[in-house]
């Protein structure tokens, strides 16, 4: 018999204060998918140093109407180390385009050409734009989970969108009741 997943989908991911994988260590990942066949999400508290929405719509030869300029002045998000070339918009399900996906009812995410076109006209009210995602085998999500590297927390929209990104991985453990300075892993574990 199958060893039964309960769904990630539309909850965050939060890295564990103990882990050390510096890919992940201090993140938060919006669960996009999450099946037996593996799971998919995007790291949402990683900002690009350099790399902002308005620069990457102008290097995909995306003219950006002058009225969206201020809107796109945001950084793209390193959303994990899985196809770093592949982009990915997160935004609110009021909209959606060629390949969106819905992941909640409130929230989606497009990983198509047109919803950067339509942005460079008119910017989505609350997005975030990644490169690259985070990716798990089969049931190597679940392997991490009970090795404590990861904290299941709910989706807060506000975190996700409004939060400054420096202050999301501590609000989403202060969400579930976690304080870094006091996580202590069990004895047993490596």
């Amino acid at each position: 018999m199958a060893e039964q997943v309960m769904s990630l989908r539309g909850r965050l991911l939060v890295a564990s204060p103990g882990m050390q994988d510096p890919n992940f260590r201090e993140t938060v990942i919006v669960m996009a998918h999450h099946d037996r066949e593996g799971a998919m999400g995007l790291v949402v508290n990683r900002p690009h140093p350099t790399l902002t929405v308005a620069r990457l719509l102008a290097d995909l030869d995306l003219a950006v109407q002058e009225e969206a300029r201020t809107a796109l002045e945001v950084p793209v998000f390193y959303g994990g180390p899985v196809e770093p070339a592949r982009g990915f918009v997160l935004h609110e399900s009021s909209q959606s385009f060629a390949a969106t996906m819905p992941i909640t009812e409130e929230l989606a995410i497009t990983a198509s050409r047109d919803a950067l076109e339509a942005m460079a006209k008119h910017p989505l009210p609350r997005f975030l734009v990644a490169v690259g995602y985070a990716g798990w085998a089969p049931m190597q999500l679940e392997n991490e989970l009970k090795e404590d590297a990861w904290i299941i927390a709910p989706l807060d929209l506000g975190l996700v969108f409004e939060l400054p990104p420096a202050k999301r991985w501590h609000a989403a453990l202060a969400s579930v009741g976690v304080d870094p300075a006091g996580w202590m892993r069990e004895g047993g574990h490596a």
